[in-house]
Order: C-alpha cells, then sequence, then structure tokens
C-alpha cells in the first residue's frame, strides 16, 4: 500500500526531497507560488480540470492507444494533481509511476489512489517540485498536462522541460511531445464596441456630485489591455491561420522565457482588422498515431483597415516574468497596397500590451458572428442613437455624457487599440440557424419578428439565448482541426 503523504525535505523509499531553494524559488514570486498551489490544492479546480471531457478523455485514449510505450515501463507523472494520469498510466501497465505534485492535492491524491489499490500499489506519490525531488531511477515516459491559456501561461512548460532534463532517459518518451500556437487575424465589430464600452462608467460627470471623468483615459487603457478568452466563430477569422511549434522533447527551458513569433497573412476580405486570434493544440507522438488534444484561448490593438489580398505583418512577444504569465507585445502592419506601392512600405501599424495573467473570460457568453456585411453598427451608429438606444443595445444606463465632447473623444480613443482573441472553443453552427450564437437584440427581431422575447433575455451589451425549445437554436463544437472545412 502507497505510504502516507510526506512533507518537504522528508525521506521516501522510492525518493527523498532535496531542501535547498530551487531555480524555480528564484525566477518566481512566493506570493504568486503560494496562490498557484492553494488554488491546485483545492478538489473543486481539481474537479473542473476532471470535467473537461474534452481533456480528460483525449489524455486517457493517449495513454490507452500507446499501451505499448507504457507497458512494463517506469512513469514520471510531472504536476500529478489528483493523480488522474498516474492512474491511466498504472491501468495501461506502467512497472511504477513517480506522481510529483508540490500542492496539498497530494493529500487527496493518496486517498484515491489507495482507493484504487489493483492500480495504486505500483504508484508513488512525492510531494515536491520537480526542480527539488530526487528520483531512484529513470523515467521511461513522461506525462503532464503542463498547457495553460495560450498555452504558455502558468509557466508550467518549463517545468516540464526541467524534468525532461533530470528525469527522462535518453531514449524515453514525453506525452506530449508538442505544443503548437495557432494565429489568425479578426474582424469582430461587436467586440470592439463591447470593450469600449466597459469604461463608459467612468464618463459620469455627476456620481453622487463626483466627476468620474479623469479616470476615463486609465479605465479605457485598463480594458484594453486584457486578452479576451471566448468560444469563437471561425468565420471572423479574415485569413488563414499559421502556427508557432514549440518541441517539448529538445527545446531549452531557457526559450520559454521570451517567444518572439513573426507574424504574416494576407486578408481575404476588405475589412477593418481588430486584432488576432489565437488558440492551440498538442500533439502525442507514441507508437500509435493519434490526433491532437485542442485547446482554445486573442489579442486587441488597434483596428487595422485592409482590402482583399493586403499583406498583414508583424511580430507576437511573449515575455515571461516572475508571476508565473507572460506579457504580451503584439504589433501588427498592413504593408502598402496597390498599383504604385512600394512593396516593402508599411501604410498602418498597431501595438498592443497585454497581460496573460489578467483576461477576460468571456466565454462564459459567446458572443455572435455578425457577417460583415451586416457588422453596420459601429461607434458612430451607437453614439448618434441617444440614451434610449444605449440602454437597448447594452451601454450603461442612466450616464450623463456631454454627447458632442465625449462622442468625439470616445471614437478616438476607439481607433487606437486591437484585441486579442484567446480562443477557447471554435463553433461549428447549425445549417438551420448558421449565423447562430449571440446578437444584439434588435438583429434578433430580423430572424425572430414580435416572438424574439419568447427566447432571449437581455444581459449587458448583447441578448443572450436561453433554453427554450422555440428558439430551435442548436450549436456543436468542432476543433481547428475542422477549421479549413468551415465555409466562409
Amino acid at each position: 500500500m502507497p505510504s502516507p503523504s510526506p512533507a518537504f525535505g522528508e525521506s521516501l523509499e522510492n525518493g527523498s526531497i532535496v531542501a535547498c531553494k530551487s531555480k524555480f524559488d528564484t525566477k518566481i514570486e512566493a506570493s504568486s507560488a503560494q496562490m498557484y498551489f492553494h488554488y491546485y490544492g483545492q478538489l473543486l479546480h481539481q474537479q473542473n480540470m476532471l470535467q473537461d471531457f474534452v481533456r480528460t478523455g483525449t489524455y486517457y485514449a493517449a495513454v490507452m492507444e500507446n499501451r505499448a510505450d507504457f507497458e512494463g515501463k517506469v512513469v514520471v507523472d510531472v504536476g500529478a494533481g489528483s493523480g488522474i494520469l498516474s492512474l491511466f498510466a498504472a491501468q495501461a501497465g506502467a512497472k511504477h509511476v513517480y506522481a510529483v505534485e508540490a500542492s496539498e492535492m497530494v493529500e487527496h491524491a493518496q486517498r484515491l489512489i489507495s482507493g484504487n489499490p489493483s492500480f495504486g500499489q505500483r504508484i508513488t506519490i512525492i510531494k515536491g517540485k520537480v526542480e527539488e525531488v530526487e528520483l531512484p531511477e529513470k523515467a521511461d515516459i513522461l506525462i503532464s498536462e503542463p498547457m495553460g491559456t495560450l498555452l504558455v501561461n502558468e509557466r508550467m512548460l518549463e517545468s516540464y522541460v526541467i524534468a525532461r532534463d533530470r528525469f527522462l532517459a535518453p531514449d524515453g518518451k514525453m506525452f506530449p511531445t508538442t505544443g503548437r500556437i495557432h494565429m489568425a487575424p479578426f474582424s469582430d465589430e461587436y467586440l470592439y464596441v463591447e470593450m469600449a464600452n466597459k469604461s463608459l462608467f467612468w464618463q459620469q460627470h455627476n456620481f453622487f456630485g463626483v466627476d468620474l471623468t479623469p479616470l476615463h483615459g486609465s479605465a479605457f487603457d485598463g480594458y484594453f489591455s486584457q486578452p479576451v478568452v471566448d468560444a469563437f466563430d471561425p468565420r471572423l477569422l479574415i485569413s488563414q491561420s499559421t502556427y508557432h511549434t514549440l518541441d517539448f522533447t529538445s527545446m531549452k527551458e531557457e526559450d520559454l522565457y521570451e517567444i518572439d513569433i513573426p507574424l504574416s497573412f494576407v486578408s481575404s476580405v476588405g475589412t477593418r482588422v481588430h486584432g488576432l486570434a489565437c488558440w492551440f493544440d498538442v500533439l502525442f507522438n507514441g507508437s500509435s498515431v493519434f490526433n491532437p488534444f485542442i485547446h482554445f484561448p486573442g489579442i486587441k490593438n488597434l483596428p487595422l483597415y485592409v482590402m482583399a489580398g493586403q499583406e498583414i505583418t508583424g511580430r507576437l512577444h511573449l515575455v515571461a516574468h516572475s508571476a508565473q504569465s507572460y506579457t504580451i507585445y503584439l504589433t501588427m502592419s498592413a504593408k502598402m497596397w496597390g498599383v504604385g506601392a512600394d512593396p516593402g512600405g508599411i501604410l498602418q501599424t498597431s501595438t498592443a500590451k497585454l497581460e496573460l495573467k489578467e483576461p477576460y473570460y468571456r466565454l462564459s457568453q459567446p458572443q455572435a458572428y455578425m457577417p460583415q456585411d451586416q457588422q453596420q453598427l459601429p461607434l458612430s451608429s451607437l453614439q448618434a442613437q441617444g440614451s434610449g438606444q444605449q440602454m437597448q443595445d447594452g451601454l450603461s444606463p442612466g450616464i450623463t455624457v456631454d454627447q458632442e465632447r465625449d462622442s468625439a473623444a470616445f471614437t478616438r480613443q476607439n481607433i487606437d487599440r486591437m484585441m486579442v482573441i484567446i480562443v477557447v472553443r471554435l463553433l461549428k453552427l447549425n445549417n438551420n440557424f448558421p449565423d447562430y450564437r449571440i446578437y444584439p437584440a434588435r438583429c434578433l427581431v430580423q430572424f425572430f419578428g414580435s416572438s424574439v422575447k419568447k427566447g432571449l433575455m437581455l444581459d449587458g451589451a448583447h441578448a443572450s439565448l436561453v433554453a427554450d425549445p422555440r428558439a430551435k437554436m442548436k450549436g456543436s463544437f468542432v476543433s481547428p482541426m475542422d477549421l479549413a472545412n468551415i465555409p466562409r
């Protein structure tokens, strides 16, 4: 039977903890690490991850379809959490599994493994960071779920690479082996207006006798420094995507300190580009060919005006920091285009700085895809409709606005921001309602007429679909691998 959960510095039968300060401690703030391990030490958060059946099912299939790689082998589970991947490895016939976990979740993992004795007798729980623990033997297999938002958030990939260097035998295998960050520019007027509207609260001149407008600019900048984590309709993309590969089997830990990705796209339509949509996948290259595990999280900055066929270039630069995340620097430029244009000339450039650690989680109410020819209600239209129409379209009610002055300032500020969308889910739409997700209320009236209230509830800047069979709106989820098959 497995031994009780060990403490830091305690000797183990199959491993020991090194008490000295590790590289993790020198590069990560103590307060950030404490919050991080506290979060993952709670069962409710482990449950959320286990209930992500795409994630859990993909890992289970990756292990079971590669039994030949696990049978009779020594496995190290990096950041074991609840121990679910260790149990999968034991089910696949692993000789022994070392489950390394630094949070208090080790106590729960110990009980879970003890409750599954047919597998648990081949699993040893080790409390500690992979940068600190010592194991009695080399591993044939490393398995982990080290991916965060945009693949790299939380900086656990660095620990995964360190575990490879410390524990993996020369001919060992890693599950997963490769990660890819996919990117494409997008156009979404409604998301853009929604983000701008968030700061309208600070345009009040008489908030209980206080003028809030001095803080409006700072609030506006703050909202546009957030990456947007959202479900995403691929028809918002205005070019083919590209990707950047991270090979976990060969890269160095230092390669993750800064990630520099050149960007080059060709617009398929004439439109206003609002930012960069990003998502990622990871690959399991075992003995069995297996489909990638997909996770989807975008990036905002100055809109670019482009024509069909115009080239968009730029740079996505991720810089790691001690709060276990990254600062994102995005530059996008529209190149000169047309007869007589300078082939290397730049017509317009936009930049953005965002904090990956502080995203706007919009995915709980995924927003609408609106075809380009219907995106005709940008800022100028919203501003011209007065306070009554503002309330209908989700602008904060009860705000006193000097329309002539503040509307102009609002417009000026809106033309110098761009967004990053981190896609968490791509939607495949039902043919009976091809543009399903969420529309501004008056647009829905075009589809449903006077019965619009039966299938909707208004929430903020959008009308949210609710469970109403009369609405007849159904969507299903697909991976970005199906992207090429979705009509644009």
